[in-house]
């Protein structure tokens, strides 16, 4: 049990590490895609976690289930706020009229 624990805890360390170099070195030019496509992992994420607190099958899991869902409604809220004001930047101004 103890070696599962370390193993995925090294496992979850090396995707943390991974996931930095790559957005590190993602263009910014592609940000704008890629936080759609962040957010749509996070509405996939949404989806699992309300079928797990859906269960029900103890109060941990329901606890945990709803904790997950209102983390993923965060980051998929603030992903389309960022990616709204992103886009938003891109987009011609029309000259103000006197």
């Amino acid at each position: 049990m103890e070696s599962n624990i370390l193993s995925n805890l090294y496992v979850f360390l090396l995707a943390t590490f991974v996931g930095l170099e790559v957005i590190r070195r993602v263009s910014p030019l592609l940000h704008t895609p890629l936080m759609s496509l962040t957010n749509a992992i996070s509405a996939i994420a949404v989806v699992g976690s309300i079928l797990i607190a859906g269960e029900a099958k103890t109060g941990l899991s329901t606890f945990l289930g709803t904790v997950a869902v209102a983390a993923s409604m965060v980051n998929v809220v603030g992903g389309y706020l960022i990616t709204y004001r992103m886009v938003k930047m891109f987009k011609k101004r029309e000259p103000k009229k006197s």
